[in-house]
């Protein structure tokens, strides 16, 4: 009988899901457009505002579950964002940057989910918010810090959330932690309940793109 990794039914059920790719294409259109050159400064400095709220409630989360012995396997401070966020937003707001941003409807239900499975100590949870977040942001980040430095003339000041100094080979880094998945000693069921927690963290992610078209159209 094949057996079937955590990490391969991971892959199969986040890219086969209809739920997945729907939601996909409804927020499509806010980064392909700040992908593309057809997204303003003004558009990228709400991303990263929108990213600050998400990543103090998921490392505040990490804080609190670092106790644990799964959960620890993939905290590493050579993932942590939040500092290098903060210090995008000076650089691109000035030093007055906290009291201009705040979250958005999606961002705010986003931040709420990720406060419960922390404080329930959910494990399975976390990590899959935990590996949604910071793999993704890993695998997609220098594509991405390239492009705005390209289309906003950035040097490293306003782009350090997508610099991830700290991890010389990226790939390695991702095959490990990867090999620390499939290593958990979930039952079939825990498997499947984090699978479907990495979808409603996919889900909070595109519905905060859409989230974010609807403001830049309104301020429009």
């Amino acid at each position: 009988m094949t057996v079937t990794s955590f990490t391969q039914a991971l892959r199969e059920r986040t890219w086969s899901g209809t739920d997945v790719q729907r939601a996909g294409a409804d927020g499509a259109g806010f980064m392909t457009d700040l992908m593309t050159g057809k997204g303003t400064r003004d558009d990228y400095i709400a991303l990263v505002a929108q990213n600050y709220f998400v990543y103090a409630a998921l490392e505040s989360a990490a804080e609190a579950m670092a106790g644990d012995p799964v959960a620890a396997r993939f905290i590493s401070p050579q993932l942590t964002r939040l500092p290098a966020i903060e210090h995008d937003l000076r650089f691109l707001l000035g030093d007055g940057w906290r009291a201009s941003i705040v979250p958005l409807p999606t961002t705010a239900r986003y931040v709420r989910r990720i406060d419960e499975v922390a404080t329930s100590r959910w494990t399975g949870g976390f990590i899959a918010h935990h590996y949604t977040r910071y793999l993704g942001d890993l695998s997609g980040g220098r594509i991405i810090r390239s492009l705005m430095q390209r289309s906003f003339g950035f040097d490293t000041n306003g782009v350090g959330f997508y610099l991830f100094d700290q991890i010389a080979e990226p790939r390695a880094f991702k095959c490990t932690y990867r090999d620390q998945l499939d290593a958990a000693d979930w039952s079939e069921q825990e498997r499947d309940r984090v699978i479907a927690e990495v979808l409603v963290a996919y889900r909070f992610t595109t519905d905060l793109f859409v989230d974010l078209a609807a403001a830049k159209s309104y301020a429009a």
